[in-house]
């Protein structure tokens, strides 16, 4: 019989004698098994690291970004819309949940440590070797990277990372270099909003996206990887089915936990709440609520000083979103995995956006989170000029055998290396290391890092 294109893995493995897993089931196995998945436990969400045991990390916001994803799906396939869906005959193209969990998991592999502060510095660093982007980093390690295979990384299947590609545009076609401000001596005094890289993947990847779009008509992956000019960076315009289904449910998360988060941090107090909803005030009024009588009925929970009061009152937002998302069609498709996307009804998405934005200013952009950010960009900055100009001195051993094998005129491919080390850094790792290097009095010949 021959083998599904989407079940297909870059190098075969055939499956352990009695494996009754699916290749989905297989995907989410090797990922939470991974070190890089275990490594997102110490790396910064939003709130950073230390400042309590409470707040969400990288590994807890994944998580819940799984279950959202997995609760569209089913919403879709299960919940009112099933309906039209079965019209449609669609139900067979949505992923199963061992997919969309595995996909979900993964979407947040490549951020570095330190939050955007991590990515703004490997992207300065990396300007003239290729740049760097957190979910361009995340294919490499899943194709390359992590241990699973000699040379393949997890060495996934072709859907799953379909799905991760959240971005189907190469770091060198939406670059616009114009648009970085000039960089000083110390490249990590530098205006974070004016560093940030393109979204995109990295162009050491191409070969594994030509790979991952090769089932498709040329037409469908000449559209697929179209992109819009703005004023700074191109910009992607498309995305695959599944990889629509893990952005809402990203966004869902990003914008109802972290509120939840800051609520209970006390960053976001009622009156901003209040203030905020004012300057939108129609799309409250149209909102509608399934467990609540009104409005102001989940906004006294949603502030309450009892946890379980709070977390009823940010599941009804959870589901209320979800049972908003219906797919739609996407013009000018030949094949169904991008011809249809997962979207939320126009109200709905534009209020789930507008309370994301009362976290970025409350939270995201609040100086304390900033001065974080900034302290992480230094040290990011710092940590990779140290090891590009002395790398046989101070690389570990298995960073400098990877470097030493590429020979010198490939400084790219040499630069990428040192990237990977330190994207591949927890936040306490790559503080404990910087530490270690340049302040004096810290470190040891026999401390373990």
């Amino acid at each position: 019989m021959k083998e599904n294109p989407w079940e297909e893995r870059i190098y075969k493995q055939p499956k352990k004698k009695n494996d009754v897993r699916n290749e989905w089931e297989r995907d989410y196995s090797r990922l939470i098994n991974s070190a890089a998945f275990r490594r997102l436990q110490t790396k910064t969400q939003v709130l950073g690291l230390g400042e309590s045991d409470f707040y969400r990390t990288r590994l807890t916001h994944s998580m819940e970004v799984a279950q959202i994803g997995v609760g569209i799906v089913k919403w879709l396939k299960f919940g009112d819309y099933s309906k039209k869906l079965k019209q449609k005959k669609l139900e067979k193209i949505l992923p199963s949940s061992a997919l969309i969990n595995a996909i979900c998991l993964a979407h947040d592999l490549g951020h570095p440590p330190f939050g955007h502060g991590g990515e703004v510095a490997l992207n300065i660093c990396m300007r003239d070797y290729g740049g760097f982007e957190g979910n361009g980093q995340t294919l490499r390690i899943l194709t390359k990277l992590e241990k699973y295979s000699h040379e393949n990384g997890l060495n996934p299947t072709r859907r799953l990372l379909l799905g991760v590609l959240k971005y189907p545009v190469s770091y060198s076609s939406v670059n616009n270099c114009s648009s970085y401000e000039e960089l000083s001596s110390s490249k990590w005094l530098a205006k974070a909003d004016l560093q940030k890289p393109p979204k995109c993947y990295l162009d050491s990847e191409k070969e594994v996206v030509s790979w991952v779009l090769k089932p498709f008509k040329e037409s469908d992956q000449t559209k697929f990887q179209y992109s819009t000019p703005t004023e700074r960076h191109n910009k992607p315009s498309y995305h695959s089915l599944d990889a629509s289904i893990m952005e809402l449910a990203d966004d869902i998360s990003y914008s109802l936990h972290d509120l939840e988060d800051a609520i209970s941090l006390g960053l976001v107090k009622k009156e901003d709440w209040e203030d905020h909803k004012e300057k939108k005030s129609y799309l409250f009024k149209n909102f509608e609520l399934n467990s609540y009588q009104s409005i102001s009925d989940l906004e006294k929970d949603l502030f309450s000083k009892k946890s379980y009061l709070r977390k009823k009152a940010i599941g009804e937002l959870v589901q209320t979103f979800i049972m908003k998302i219906y797919l739609h069609e996407v013009p000018g498709f030949n094949h169904d995995l991008l011809k249809w996307n997962a979207t939320m009804d126009t109200l709905h998405l534009e209020l789930q956006k507008h309370i994301c934005s009362l976290v970025y200013s409350k939270v995201i952009k609040s100086t304390n989170v900033q001065l974080l950010e900034f302290k992480g960009q230094k040290l990011i900055v710092e940590l990779f000029e140290i090891f590009k100009v002395d790398p046989f001195r101070l690389l570990p051993k298995s960073a400098l055998t990877q470097y030493e094998s590429i020979p010198k005129e490939h400084k790219n491919e040499r630069m990428r290396i040192i990237c990977d080390y330190i994207a591949g850094m927890t936040d306490e790792y790559a503080t404990k290391l910087y530490e270690k290097i340049y302040h004096p009095h810290k470190g040891s010949i026999f401390d373990r890092l």
